[in-house]
């Protein structure tokens, strides 16, 4: 890990109210849960993004959620990155994959974008895969829903209790990775 700039947790998803409670605004959710344990406000705002500095298990740590919307979500990440000296090494992106079921956590090292519109662009603007993830699952569509709709849907009741646990575990998880490494935090928490 870099020594020079803070470790940075971004959480993807899409600003305003509308978006507000839905699936594809996992990463989010879990950014604002992290701020609010860690005492850190997300209340500073540049290069189209709203942040928060603070410490977290020891470390320096940026939370961030960029505000250009999912599919140019690289654009804000890589300008605070820069500005900050934020090694891509030290970036954990946290954001929903509807390839994993409802309440199921991945962590990966590294990767490629698996049709997730904020990743490709994340890996277009930092010009690498070699970023951390935290992936959120929010299962597939039933039946001819299309993806999109579905992403940008809300959850129903039943769903809703089994979300809320999993954005605290995913939340746990992050504060694991900032703490002890994501090779500890992939033991203790994928599902």
């Amino acid at each position: 890990m870099n020594t020079k700039g803070p470790m940075m947790v971004a959480g993807l998803g899409n600003p305003g109210l509308r978006y507000a409670e839905t699936r594809h605004n996992a990463g989010f959710q879990v950014v604002e849960s992290l701020g609010e344990w860690g005492s850190i406000s997300l209340d500073k705002k540049k290069f189209d993004a709203e942040f928060g500095r603070g410490r977290m298990g020891g470390c320096d740590v940026l939370l961030v959620r960029p505000q250009s919307y999912m599919n140019r979500s690289g654009i804000p990440v890589q300008k605070l990155c820069h500005f900050f000296d934020v090694a891509v090494s030290d970036l954990v992106v946290v954001y929903d994959d509807i390839d994993l079921p409802l309440g199921r956590i991945r962590i990966r090292e590294k990767g490629g974008h698996g049709g997730h519109n904020g990743i490709r662009s994340l890996i277009e603007q930092l010009g690498t895969r070699d970023f951390s993830r935290v992936r959120i699952g929010v299962g597939r569509p039933e039946g001819e829903q299309d993806v999109a709709d579905y992403v940008l849907s809300g959850f129903s009741r039943q769903e809703k209790e089994i979300w809320l646990r999993v954005v605290e575990r995913a939340r746990e998880a992050v504060s694991c990775i900032l703490q002890e490494g994501l090779s500890a935090a992939m033991q203790k928490y994928q599902s």
